[in-house]
């Protein structure tokens, strides 16, 4: 496969996994001593990638969860930010300067702060109360993230099936390895298509909106520099639709909760009016050892996996690294 590391990738993935135990222990600590709200602060793709728990929690819990952006919350605070809180944040580098900065404020506020990182020494998992580490570069923080979020809902009697399917997700690096080899010539093949195409209309729901917006901020446009517009299937038919045309290439992420009859609805439409619709569909994809009420979680994992594939071969087809950067921590801002 096409710049895939497996042993990085199985490694770095069982790494994530492997924080079982730990999220395990702090999970029920913090549901013994009583908390009242759940920040998932972020920034940029890991703002993006709180979204599908914030989605999860929205639909099965009582509890106060939401997904914040880390600079906006800053300087525009929270009323209910406090001792009750807990804050979560990710980062890859665990230098990214307004999730470093969002800690600080958080702990100002007498929040207690959790951290996911590869990096022990970085900033962001100093600084903050507790930092769960994996591997370096260890990316995305969907592993981590599953984890907390159904030990949390089921220790509040929100989620059933916690111990089965937190032992079947052991079993995630394996299975999404496979993943990217099934999706490698899908991938290649999209990426012949489309190596002169300058702009995508990128349409996901439900907990698949987070990596809609991931994927077309911050890999088509931040690293191939390609114009974009990404809209929510449930939001598709209030105006974002009028920019359809007969040849734009339009990007579908489908997966397998509740709001799969949105995007159904979505690429109905978009078929009548485009010729170039491409469908990644979490259905495609086996996902062998993974119960079937479980596979809706998994779909941001599955898609980031099969997506991967494509990013690379972007990459190959458009001579356009996916590393290059005019702006980002390249210019001061």
């Amino acid at each position: 496969m096409l710049g895939f590391n497996e042993p990085e990738f199985l490694a770095q993935s069982a790494s994530a996994v492997a924080l079982r135990p730990q999220i395990e222990e702090l999970v029920d600590r913090l549901v013994d001593q009583g908390f009242d709200t759940l920040l998932l602060v972020g920034a940029g793709g890991t703002y993006a990638q709180m979204w599908p728990y914030e989605h999860l929690a929205r639909r099965s819990s009582t509890l106060d969860v939401r997904a914040v952006i880390a600079a906006e919350l800053i300087v525009s605070g929270d009323a209910r930010l406090g001792e009750r809180t807990v804050a979560v944040f990710t980062s890859v580098s665990g230098t990214t300067d307004d999730s470093v900065r969002a800690i600080d404020y958080c702990r100002s506020k007498g929040a207690y702060t959790i951290s996911f990182t590869g990096h022990p020494d970085s900033p962001v998992a100093t600084k903050a109360d507790i930092a769960l580490v994996s591997q370096p570069k260890t990316w995305p923080f969907d592993f981590q993230l599953l984890l907390f979020m159904t030990r949390l809902l089921a220790r509040r009697g929100e989620f059933d099936g916690y111990e089965r399917f937190a032992t079947e997700l052991a079993g995630i690096p394996e299975i999404l390895v496979e993943v990217a080899r099934q999706a490698e010539p899908v991938a290649s093949a999209f990426a012949e298509d489309h190596k002169d195409t300058d702009y995508h209309f990128l349409i996901g729901g439900g907990n698949l909106w987070g990596f809609t917006y991931l994927y077309s901020m911050c890999i088509l446009e931040e690293m191939q520099w390609l114009r974009t517009t990404r809209v929510h299937s449930a939001e598709f038919f209030h105006g974002s639709l009028e920019l359809l045309e007969e040849d734009t290439s339009v990007i579908i992420f489908q997966g397998e909760d509740e709001t799969r009859p949105l995007t159904d609805r979505a690429e109905a439409f978009a078929r009548r009016v485009s010729k170039d619709v491409t469908v990644f569909d979490t259905r495609d994809y086996p996902l062998t050892g993974i119960s079937p009420e479980f596979r809706g979680l998994l779909a941001p994992l599955v898609l980031d996996t099969v997506m991967s594939r494509v990013s690379k071969h972007l990459e190959r087809v458009r001579d356009h690294s996916l590393d290059l950067r005019r702006y980002y921590r390249v210019m001061d801002y």
